[in-house]
């Protein structure tokens, strides 16, 4: 059996009672990094076999983990921070499993997402919205935008503490200066931060900033 299983965004509390069952319970957890995965099973007291397996990761490396659930082993698939398939590594491997196993159950195991916690406090006024994950980080953003400037619905996107302040820029320059948006850093982290503005006053208000650091989640309402 494959278990989909959230862990915690930046809080260790914020991890769920039955995903720690689960990773206590399974054979195998396959992680996207086996390094950060370690602390978090560390931090819990709990001890498992470790695999490394994400998006760049070489074809031998998912059918080592396919060959593990035809042995019939348990297995728990976790990202570094969040939940597996939303803007992470594990869309890939649920598809595999889930043509080369039709029978077999592929559970997913709730808990935090980036997405969810932006969405609960932007307080849109319809339930509709479209999440388009991180802009590409060269080709492409043009389209990515326009995408943005096109949408009906609210837009949530992701971005890096690297390159927050150019898509802040690029989504000034398309047009969209004057639309109300909430920016969201380091959510349930120590220095978590909610900035509701509009577009152009994000932009000056990330200039002012001396260094710019944390993962960043951007709602657009339209």
């Amino acid at each position: 059996m494959l278990y989909i299983v959230a862990t915690p965004i930046g809080n260790l509390k914020d991890i769920t009672f039955r995903a720690l069952d689960v990773l206590r319970e399974v054979d195998v957890i396959v992680a996207e990094d086996t390094r950060h995965t370690r602390k978090l099973l560390s931090h819990f007291d709990i001890h498992k076999q470790l695999i490394s397996l994400h998006e760049h990761s070489p074809r031998n490396a998912f059918n080592g983990v396919i060959k593990l659930l035809e042995e019939g082993k348990n297995i728990a698939y976790v990202v570094d921070a969040g939940t597996p398939g939303i803007a992470d590594p594990g869309a890939y491997l649920v598809r595999r499993v889930a043509a080369e196993f039709p029978e077999m159950p592929i559970s997913p195991v709730p808990g935090p997402s980036a997405l969810a916690a932006a969405i609960s406090v932007a307080g849109l006024q319809d339930s509709k919205f479209v999440f388009l994950g991180f802009p590409p980080i060269k080709k492409g953003r043009k389209s990515f935008f326009q995408e943005v400037k096109d949408s009906p619905y609210p837009v949530v996107l992701y971005e890096s503490p690297h390159r927050i302040f150019k898509t802040i820029s690029e989504l000034d320059d398309m047009g969209l200066s004057m639309f109300d948006a909430i920016l969201i850093k380091e959510i349930s982290k120590v220095y978590e931060t909610t900035v509701r503005m509009n577009i152009v006053s994000i932009k000056n208000f990330l200039e002012k900033e001396e260094k710019i650091q944390g993962e960043f989640v951007l709602v657009i309402n339209k």
